[in-house]
C-alpha cells in the first residue's frame, strides 16, 4: 500500500501498474505515472534537503528516512524499467511474485543483480517457480542482502541438487554471509542435504523459519528407523540436522519459527536444551502434540523470550499459561488463541507482567474478564498496548468496562469481533477511555446500537410515558443491571436526505478516538443511518468494514467518503440500500482507495463502475459478486481502462440465476 507502516517496521508499495496480464498493453506512460507517484511517496516521509528549506524562516526538525522499504510487483516486461528505475535510490527490498522459468523471468532476475545487487536488502519470491540456475545466477550479486524468503519455493529443492557443487557454494557464501533472516517456510521437499548446503552459505543467521516444513522429530518413514541416523537423509529434514544447525549458530539465532510442523514434546524439550542458544522469538502456532510439561521444560531452558506463539496447540491448559507467568517475567508478547482448554487460572498472573505489550486470547472461550481486570488493577500491571479477546464470548460490560479505563493510557489495537454480549456501555467505555486506539474490531457484536456509537442514552418507553426518574433498566444496559449509561454530550440529529455534519462532541461516542486507522463494524446489524452518517469522520481512518449493515443507505456512504478521506479500504457488502446515487457522491472523495467490496448490492448498476473509473484510479480490487445490475462487458471496460486494477470479483454479475448453481 501508498501508506507508511508503524514505525521500524517494513513499508510495501506495490507497483501493480505493471500487473503480468496487461504487460502487452501497458505502456511506458503508465509506468512512469506509477513511478512518480511512488516516488513522490518516498518524497513526502524523506527528509527536503536543506537547500529547498531556505526560504523558510525557521527550519523544521527533520524527519528520518522510513525504514525497510520494500515494493512489492508481479514479474511483467514492464518491470524491467521499474527496476532500473529503483537502482537509482537508496536501499530498498524486493517482494517479485509469479516468476517462472521464463526467459522474461530471467532477464527479470538478472537485472535485479546489476541494478541493486550492492544496495538491496530484502528479496521474496512469492508464487514463484524458479529453476535453480536463475536463483543461483543472482544470489552471488547480493552482497548487501539481510532477508530472503524462499518459502513455498519446491521448485528448487524438487531435484535435490540446489547447491551441490562447492564452487556454488562459496560463491553464494562469499555474498550471503551477512544474512539475518531465511524463511524456508512451506518446503515439501527440504532434506538434510539442501538444508545443510544453504545454511552453509549463511553462518550468522538471526531468524529462521521453517513453519510448514515436513520435519521428522521422531520417525524417518523412508528408512524405517528413528529419524536422525549418522547419515544426512536426501528426503526429509531431521531433528538431528535440525539441532546442529542451532548449536553452530547458537551466539547469532534469537528467532525460530517452528509453527505448523510434527513436533512432539520430547522433541520440543531437545530443542529448548541446544547449549548456547538463547532464543527471544518462538512460534510454536498450530502444534497440537505438545503438551503442559513440555512448555514448562521449555521455559526452564529459554527464560529469555520475549515472543511466544502458542496459538492452535489444543493440548495445552491453564497450566501453560501459569508456567509463562512464573518463567518469562521480560515477555512482551503472547499469543494463545485457539487454545480451547484454557480457562481463568492464570490469566491475572499473565496480566500483571510488567513488560508484557501484546496478548492474544481470541477463541478462548472459556476465558471471562475478571482475570484480566484483577491482572491489571494490580500495582506492576501490564501496559497493554494490543488486545485481542475474538469470539471470547464469556466477555460482558462490566469487565470491558473496567479494561478499557485500566488500559486507556497505553491500549492502541483492540479485537472485540464476536463478543456478542457487548452492548453500547462497552462502546461508550471504549470511546471514554481508550483515545489512543489505532484499530477497532466490533464485528459481529450484534447488541451495539446508533446510540453507542453517538455516545448517547438508549431512551426508554418507561421514562417517555410515565416520566419516571429512577434508575434506568434497558435492553442495552440491562446486563449492569442498574448503572445508567453516560450522558449525552450533543444532540441527536436525525438524517434526512443529505447527511449532516459530524457532530463534535466530548469523548463519549466514537468520534472521540480520533487516531483510528481501522475500524471493523461488520454485520452490527442494528446500526443505521442516524450514527454511520454522523460519528464516522476520522482523517486517518484507512480501512473500514460495513459489510452487512442493512439498514445504512447512499447518505451514510456519501458522509463516510466525504470524511474519512485517507480511506485505502472499504467493504459495503451486502448494504442493499446503496444505489448508484451514493457512490456517484462519494467517488470524487476515494481518490486513495485501493480495495472495494460492493458485493450483493442489488441496486448497483453499470453507472457505479463508470464512477469508479473516473475517480478511483488507484484501485487495486474490487468484488461485485452477485450484483444483478451489473454487466459483465461494463466489468471488462473498467478492468481494462484502471491501470493498478489486480483482481475483480463478479461471480454471477448481470442477474445470473442462482438456483442453476444449487
Amino acid at each position: 500500500m501508498l501508506v507508511p507502516g508503524p514505525p521500524g517496521e517494513d513499508q510495501i508499495i506495490p507497483l501493480t501498474d505493471i500487473y503480468h496480464s496487461k504487460a502487452t498493453r501497458t505502456r511506458w506512460n503508465y509506468v512512469v505515472s506509477g513511478l512518480d507517484m511512488m516516488f513522490n511517496w518516498v518524497v513526502r516521509v524523506v527528509p527536503k534537503p536543506p537547500d529547498a528549506q531556505e526560504t523558510q524562516a525557521e527550519e523544521a526538525p527533520k524527519t528520518p528516512a522510513p525504514k525497510n522499504v520494500s515494493f512489492q510487483f508481479p514479474a511483467s516486461a514492464s518491470a524491467v524499467a521499474v527496476i532500473r528505475h529503483l537502482g537509482r535510490g537508496s536501499r530498498c527490498s524486493l517482494a517479485i511474485s509469479q516468476l517462472d522459468g521464463s526467459s522474461l523471468s530471467k532477464t527479470l532476475l538478472t537485472e535485479v543483480g546489476q541494478w541493486l545487487g550492492p544496495t538491496l536488502e530484502g528479496l521474496s519470491l512469492p508464487g514463484a517457480s524458479l529453476t535453480e540456475s536463475s536463483l543461483l545466477a543472482l544470489l552471488p550479486r547480493l552482497s548487501s542482502l539481510r532477508r530472503l524468503d524462499l518459502s513455498g519455493l519446491d521448485s528448487l529443492f524438487m531435484s535435490g541438487a540446489f547447491l551441490s557443487r562447492e564452487e556454488q557454494r562459496e560463491q553464494v557464501r562469499s555474498a550471503l554471509c551477512g544474512l539475518e533472516e531465511l524463511d524456508l517456510s512451506h518446503l515439501r521437499y527440504l532434506s538434510d542435504l539442501t538444508f545443510n548446503r544453504l545454511t552453509y552459505c549463511t553462518p550468522r543467521l538471526r531468524r529462521l523459519a521453517l513453519a510448514g516444513c515436513h520435519i521428522a522429530f521422531e520417525f524417518d518413514p523412508y528408512r524405517g528407523h528413528p529419524a536422525g541416523g549418522a547419515r544426512d537423509s536426501s528426503a526429509l529434514l531431521s531433528l538431528r540436522n535440525l539441532r546442529r544447525l542451532l548449536a553452530e549458530q547458537s551466539s547469532t539465532l534469537t528467532a525460530l519459527d517452528l509453527s505448523r510442523t510434527s513436533i512432539t514434546p520430547q522433541s520440543l524439550r531437545t530443542v529448548a536444551q541446544v547449549e548456547g542458544l538463547r532464543l527471544e522469538e518462538l512460534s510454536l502456532q498450530g502444534c497440537k502434540e505438545l503438551t503442559d510439561y513440555s512448555v514448562e521444560v521449555l521455559l526452564q531452558h529459554q527464560p529469555g523470550l520475549l515472543r511466544l506463539d502458542l496459538s492452535g496447540c489444543t493440548e495445552l491448559t491453564s497450566r501453560a499459561l501459569q508456567a509463562v507467568s512464573r518463567a518469562l517475567k521480560g515477555l512482551q508478547h503472547l499469543s494463545m488463541c485457539r487454545d480451547w482448554r484454557i480457562t481463568d487460572k492464570g490469566v491475572a498472573e499473565l496480566t500483571s507482567l510488567p513488560s508484557l505489550r501484546s496478548l492474544e486470547l481470541s477463541e478462548c472461550t472459556h476465558l471471562t474478564g475478571a482475570p484480566l481486570v484483577k491482572g491489571l488493577s494490580g500495582p506492576r500491571a501490564a501496559h497493554l498496548e494490543s488486545l485481542a479477546l475474538r469470539s471470547c464470548t464469556s466477555i460482558r460490560d462490566v469487565e470491558m468496562s473496567s479494561l478499557a479505563q485500566l488500559c486507556g493510557g497505553s491500549l492502541q489495537q483492540l479485537d472485540l469481533t464476536s463478543c456478542v454480549y457487548l452492548t453500547d456501555l462497552s462502546v461508550n467505555a471504549i470511546a471514554t477511555y481508550l483515545h489512543r486506539l489505532v484499530v477497532l474490531r466490533l464485528g459481529w457484536c450484534k447488541e451495539i446500537t446508533d446510540w453507542g456509537l453517538l455516545g448517547q442514552k438508549t431512551p426508554t418507553r418507561e421514562r417517555e410515558s410515565e416520566g419516571e426518574t429512577g434508575p434506568c433498566f434497558t435492553r442495552t444496559f440491562g446486563n449492569m443491571g442498574f448503572f445508567r449509561p453516560p450522558k449525552s454530550p450533543f444532540p441527536v440529529r436525525p438524517v434526512a436526505g443529505e447527511p449532516a455534519p459530524p457532530v463534535e462532541q466530548s469523548g463519549a461516542g466514537l468520534l472521540a478516538l480520533s487516531q483510528l486507522q481501522v475500524l471493523d463494524l461488520t454485520a452490527c446489524c442494528l446500526l443505521t443511518d442516524t450514527s454511520i452518517a454522523q460519528v464516522l469522520c476520522h482523517p486517518e481512518l484507512q480501512r473500514l468494514s460495513l459489510s452487512l449493515l442493512t439498514e445504512i443507505s447512499d447518505a451514510s456512504l456519501a458522509a463516510v467518503a466525504r470524511n474519512c478521506p485517507s480511506l485505502t479500504s472499504l467493504s459495503l457488502s451486502h448494504c442493499r440500500r446503496i444505489t448508484d446515487a451514493g457512490v456517484a457522491k462519494a467517488t470524487p472523495y476515494l481518490g486513495r482507495l485501493q480495495h472495494l467490496s460492493l458485493s450483493h448490492c442489488e441496486n448497483l448498476t453499470d453507472r457505479s463502475l463508470l464512477c469508479l473509473v473516473q475517480h478511483c484510479r488507484r484501485l487495486r480490487t474490487l468484488d461485485v459478486s452477485v450484483c444483478k445490475g451489473i454487466s459483465i462487458s461494463a466489468v471488462d471496460r473498467l478492468h481494462s481502462q484502471l491501470t493498478f486494477l489486480e483482481n475483480v470479483n463478479c461471480r454471477f454479475v448481470g442477474g445470473v440465476d442462482l438456483t442453476l448453481t444449487l
